[in-house]
């Protein structure tokens, strides 16, 4: 990376950091540090939101995805607009009338405080180890760059994220991620733009549409069945989309606090829900706009010299092992293919441009045909990288859309697209990092520490200051997670995965509680437990191939089993205390 990069970089990175601590500026108590003082407007709430859904996972590996899957994964998002919608309704007065600082202290109202602290655990659990995803996306950029170990970037990131979020708190959260969406839009639209102007002369955005559409790349929506059955394994089509997609976006806006703190934020909760119903309808063609750049990547590299392995840093590693011959055979097959695949795809758009329908359809299959081979040599080349270093991971999917960034796009744009990923990184995990602070004060050290004591000035001074020793706890918590992230595959399918474990079941939590009013603590703490472990037990049969059952769906299962459950174990405890009272 050249000095202007690094100029760029820096600039954009530390300015940031300076806009945030500026604006940072609260009382210096626990509504000041987890609410910015219930002061912020519509459209700062719907940044807020949007920034902290948004992470480096998503800029960094949904283009890998696309250029891997396809388009596909955006109907994981189908769901989500019905889900705001169900939130303004249910979920956004009842938080804004009880002026709750975490969504978990409603169910201590509600049930008991066992069943809070329950659930604001099972939220801890699975926040903390997707914030250390999320800490490791970034480290990846670092370590590719500067050549670092992945180990060291991690702490070197996790660091830089624990000293503005430690100190500004959520209004430095909220008005650090207004900037940092500015910047990244506008660096996303350059670097899709580049994409289209870098390929050769002559060829276009219809065109590079139409390859990638020939390859199967543009598969938005899918039905998930073939031959006319249902494949509960495949993790993306319209149906898990929008039912599996509809219960994880009700249970991460509804139930997750670092989505719940964005908009406790808001002035009111006309503010609040605003901000919810825009996100509802501009998130879905966002992550389309953001997986279309990976498929032009792909349609990019089917006339420009492609990596094999884009992973540079593991790949150079492996070529100075015993594997070297065999990698430079694969790369010199692979580089004649590549070559190929280039005139194929030329001649398949001059076939098109002609109306020649046989021509086109001839050449679609050779070039379908050639791009299974060039996947062949790849999976070929993955093997021997794993012979050859064991310990590093081979799967390059999140290196992608970087790979090409860093070969490919002019002096001062690399360097703006990589503080875009930094940006996006800092914003979400802010708010994580904030949001698992705010839980542990309030649910469990104001909770069971001083539960029935009136809150001094003083009192009030000390628990905003002992607040930021939980941020900073938590972040080093979340660098320890980071280390052991390297083996985890494509990084935004992992998150999504392990939301996937707890969503559904906190969510079932949460729909008992509002819609089924005669069910009590004890049923739905059991419930609770019980549904959870049918969940993981789901989950680990599933990955050895006992089920077919794919990890979207679990958010459904999770929160359904919750109510059957509750549903069936409350009349055996009311016929049980009946028994009691009547023996008595």
């Amino acid at each position: 990376m050249s000095h202007i990069d690094w100029i760029v970089l820096s600039a954009t990175l530390i300015g940031i950091i300076a806009y945030g601590l500026y604006k940072s500026r609260t009382s210096k108590d626990l509504d000041g540090y987890f609410r910015s003082n219930r002061s912020l407007p519509w459209y700062l709430v719907l940044l807020s939101i949007m920034g902290t859904q948004a992470s480096a996972v998503t800029f960094l590996s949904a283009p890998g995805q696309a250029y891997t899957d396809g388009m596909r994964f955006v109907q994981y998002y189908f769901g989500l607009p019905l889900a705001m919608v169900v939130l303004c309704i249910t979920f956004v007065p009842l938080f804004s009338r009880l002026k709750v600082y975490t969504a978990y202290e409603f169910l201590e109202k509600r049930f008991d405080v066992k069943t809070r602290s329950l659930t604001s655990f099972l939220f801890l659990l699975q926040r903390g180890l997707s914030t250390g995803i999320s800490i490791y996306a970034p480290s990846i950029i670092l370590s590719s760059l500067l050549g670092w170990d992945i180990f060291l970037t991690n702490i070197v990131m996790g660091g830089l994220l624990i000293i503005y979020t430690v100190t500004g708190g959520a209004r430095a959260v909220a008005y650090t991620q207004q900037l940092q969406l500015v910047i990244i839009f506008v660096g996303m639209f350059l670097a899709g733009y580049m994409i289209v102007h870098l390929l050769p002369e002559g060829v276009g955005f219809t065109d590079a549409l139409r390859i990638s559409g020939a390859a199967g790349k543009l598969n938005v929506i899918t039905t998930g069945s073939s031959n006319g059955h249902f494949d509960w394994n495949d993790k993306y089509n319209m149906w898990s989309g929008i039912i599996g997609g509809f219960f994880l976006a009700l249970s991460y806006f509804g139930t997750d606090q670092s989505q719940v703190g964005r908009y406790l934020t808001a002035k009111n909760s006309t503010e609040s829900k605003v901000g919810l119903l825009i996100n509802g309808l501009v998130k879905v063609p966002m992550q389309f706009l953001i997986l279309l750049i990976g498929a032009m990547l792909f349609t990019f590299y089917q006339f420009k010299p492609s990596p094999v392995f884009h992973n540079l840093k593991v790949e150079q590693k492996a070529q100075q092992t015993v594997y070297k011959d065999s990698l430079a055979v694969i790369q010199t097959i692979y580089a004649a293919k590549n070559k190929k695949q280039a005139a194929l795809s030329t001649d398949y758009i001059n076939a098109y441009r002609a109306n020649n329908s046989v021509e086109t359809n001839t050449l679609k299959d050779s070039v379908e045909v050639n791009n299974k081979q060039l996947d062949s040599l790849r999976v070929a080349y993955k093997g021997y990288i794993k012979k050859a270093v064991p310990r590093e991971d081979d799967n390059d999917t999140n290196y992608i859309f970087l790979r090409f960034v860093i070969d490919y796009l002019p002096v001062g744009l690399v360097g703006l697209l990589i503080a875009i990923i930094f940006l996006a990184a800092w914003g979400s995990i802010a708010a994580a990092l904030n949001s698992l602070a705010s839980c542990t004060m309030i649910d469990f050290h104001r909770r069971y520490h001083n539960a029935h004591e009136d809150i001094s000035i003083e009192q009030s001074k000390k628990e905003y200051r002992l607040s930021r020793l939980y941020t900073f706890g938590w972040g080093i918590f979340c660098i320890i997670v980071a280390q052991f992230a390297n083996r985890m595959g494509s990084l935004i399918e992992a998150v999504n995965v392990l939301g996937s474990l707890f969503y559904g079941v906190i969510l079932g939590i949460f729909l008992v509680a509002f819609y089924i009013r005669w069910v009590g603590a004890k049923a739905v703490f059991w419930s609770a437990v019980v549904s959870e472990l049918v969940i993981i037990a789901l989950f680990f049969l599933n990955q050895n191939q006992t089920i077919s059952l794919s990890f979207l769906w679990l958010n459904a299962v999770g929160a359904l089993l919750v109510v059957i459950f509750s549903l069936v174990l409350q009349p055996l405890i009311n016929f049980q205390k009946k028994n009691l009272r009547n023996r008595i």
